[in-house]
């Protein structure tokens, strides 16, 4: 499965993710975006954690108002 990068305050998202099998690495700082599949951040702060670059090739989605089951089925869609 995928590895994924979750803000560290999305739990719920990184519990779904880890039921579903994917690998999950909690994103504290810029360094921990390296080598995942895609990242999920709550998207209150545009520039997250100070990232003014691009710190991964994969997908970044951004959870605010999303169910973590919503967050979940982004994800696989975008690593279809």
């Amino acid at each position: 499965m995928a590895k994924v990068g979750v803000e560290q305050s999305l739990t719920q998202v990184q519990q779904a993710l880890e039921e579903k099998g994917h690998q999950v690495v909690q994103l504290q700082q810029e360094s921990d975006a390296q080598g995942c599949d895609c990242c999920v951040v709550t998207g209150q702060d545009s520039n997250f954690m100070g990232m003014s670059n691009v710190a991964t090739a994969g997908p970044v989605i951004e959870a605010s108002g999303l169910s973590a089951n919503e967050v979940c089925q982004k994800v696989e869609d975008k690593l279809g």
